[in-house]
């Protein structure tokens, strides 16, 4: 598994708020926070989790996807994704199964590279209240694969960058209890904690390259 210095993973990220800040993107983003290694202070960091909380445009230039069904065979364009963008990069242009754009694969094709060891989590729900709601739908589902590690931090909402994150982020200041204790404090037993953590645990170990996951709450 590919590895970066805990410095290296901090300019990354850094990197990746810029591109949100410059606004030119599929869908508009509000949060951008860290979970997992990175915000744990580990050096090095073997992947990077970052969570994005987006906006939904709900057919804003739906008269447009015309065009791009007609050039790319991706429908949807200008309701779910801005048309605007997709004309300047359709090289990012992605679709789900169903040949529809979807957001979060557009955003994860725009923001990072095949190869670089970072997972995008996106929603259209804070990072907060989404913790709180894929633990409830995991447990439902007894899916625990699903869950959120709720040990994140907030480095940039509704367009202000929080250097005193950045500042202790990248002195692994930060101090977050175990994963399973984390989930404890959320309502699990000690038992499921421990056996929902594994499991998340194992997802991630799991992944290589750049990964994206979406839902819509």
């Amino acid at each position: 598994m590919t590895e970066l210095a805990r410095e290296d993973a901090v300019e990354r990220v850094e990197r990746l708020v810029d591109a949100v800040e410059s606004r030119a993107l599929p869908v508009p983003v509000r949060e951008v926070w860290v979970t997992g290694d990175l915000a744990l202070g580990l050096d090095p960091v073997e992947r990077v989790d970052v969570y994005l909380t987006k906006d939904l445009l709900f057919g804003r230039d739906g008269d447009r996807e015309a065009e791009f069904v007609e050039a790319y065979g991706i429908e949807g364009v200008g309701k779910t994704v801005d048309a605007d963008w997709a004309a300047q990069f359709p090289e990012h242009l992605r679709a789900n199964p169903g040949g529809h754009a979807a957001p979060e694969k557009c955003l994860a094709a725009h923001l990072v590279d095949d190869d670089e060891p970072i997972h995008l989590e996106v929603c259209n729900a804070s990072f907060e209240d989404n913790v709180t709601q894929r633990l409830a739908g995991a447990r439902a589902r007894d899916d625990y694969e699903q869950l959120l590690d709720p040990r994140g931090v907030c480095l940039w909402i509704d367009g202000e960058r929080s250097g005193e994150a950045f500042r202790k982020l990248r002195a692994g200041e930060f101090v977050f209890p175990t994963l399973s204790d984390a989930l404890a404090m959320l309502g699990m037993d000690d038992d499921e904690a421990a056996t929902a953590a594994a499991a998340l645990e194992s997802y991630r170990e799991r992944q290589e390259g750049a990964s994206v996951r979406g839902d819509v709450v």
